[in-house]
């Protein structure tokens, strides 16, 4: 006796990988916590090519938060107590806000379903953390 697979479990199983995938996703666009899974992924490849882009822009967006972050964070220190030092530390306030904010909206994107590319961001973080053509493919 053969056991067929029955049509109706088929589309059942193909959306819960989707909605998978996208858990996936929302755990990479996540602020600060998510670089940890995207760099792993980035490392292993073992996602497709969308998914990769996204991790992509969530460790350029993070790395280019925590660089301002730290940039603005040393220059108050340094300035002392004047008023410059309120302006940058105020500028450090708005930066991560700023990253926050983009990361929650790229997350109502995906929930939405559109698309998570952020113009000027996306193809600089495909130009300095690189893309799967610039790698060859490992061998097992």
């Amino acid at each position: 006796m053969t056991l067929t697979p029955d049509p109706v479990q088929q589309p059942v199983q193909s959306i819960d990988s989707d909605a998978l995938d996208r858990l996936e996703t929302f755990l990479y666009l996540t602020p600060v916590i998510g670089v940890l899974p995207s760099i792993w992924a980035i490392y292993r490849r073992q996602r497709d090519k969308r998914q990769l882009a996204v991790c992509r822009l969530s460790i350029f967006l993070a790395f280019a938060w925590l660089s301002t972050y730290l940039s603005l964070n040393i220059g108050a220190d340094l300035s002392g107590a004047s008023t410059l030092g309120f302006r940058l530390l105020f500028l450090n306030t708005l930066a991560t806000s700023g990253y926050f904010t983009t990361s929650l909206w790229l997350m109502v994107l995906l929930w939405q379903k559109k698309s998570l590319r952020l113009p000027g961001f996306s193809a600089l973080a495909e130009r300095t953390i690189g893309s799967e053509r610039n790698y060859p493919s490992r061998l097992k």
